[in-house]
């Protein structure tokens, strides 16, 4: 058994996607652009470094290659690697101690007047539901009952 492709049978309950402005198309494409420049330049910076990385294995391969001076730079690449690796944890914690704070002082505020606000809803809408609801639901019950009885008596054509 088949299933219908939901272009065969639009769905009566679902909306038309809104028509975009030209302006709105003219920002998806500008979006649409940088992303693809930006997965172009990450293509062309990993093949640069893979180049890189060729060569130097290359070189490295050399029996003339004095290594030693070349080990020495690599670990001082990877010391100032690491100090530098250092830092952006300090400023990752230094930015998870800020989203805490935000999180405590401004979030949670807004969090308990919300609640407050649902609970003043809730409250509201029993009282409308006791006070306003009721009584009409009532009042048309006795009316429809008024209205049968009416008919039963023959005073009222059905």
């Amino acid at each position: 058994m088949a299933t219908p492709l939901p272009t065969e049978t639009p769905d009566p309950q679902t909306p038309p996607p809104p028509q975009l402005t030209p302006e709105q198309l003219a920002e998806i494409r500008e979006q649409e652009r940088q992303r693809k420049q930006l997965i172009a330049g990450g293509i062309a910076i990993t093949v640069v470094i893979v180049a890189i990385l060729a060569v130097a294995i290359y070189f490295l391969l050399q029996p003339e290659t004095p290594t030693d001076k070349i080990r020495d730079v690599f670990i001082i690449v990877v010391a100032l690697e690491t100090l530098v690796i250092g830092v952006a944890l300090v400023v990752l914690v230094v930015q998870l101690a800020s989203l805490i704070n935000l999180l405590q002082n401004e979030v949670r505020p807004i969090l308990h007047a919300t609640s407050e606000t649902v609970n003043t809803l809730r409250g509201t809408a029993e009282f409308l539901g006791e006070n306003v609801v009721e009584p009409v639901i009532k009042l048309n019950g006795y009316l429809a009952a008024m209205k049968r009885m009416l008919e039963l008596l023959g005073i009222k054509p059905k």
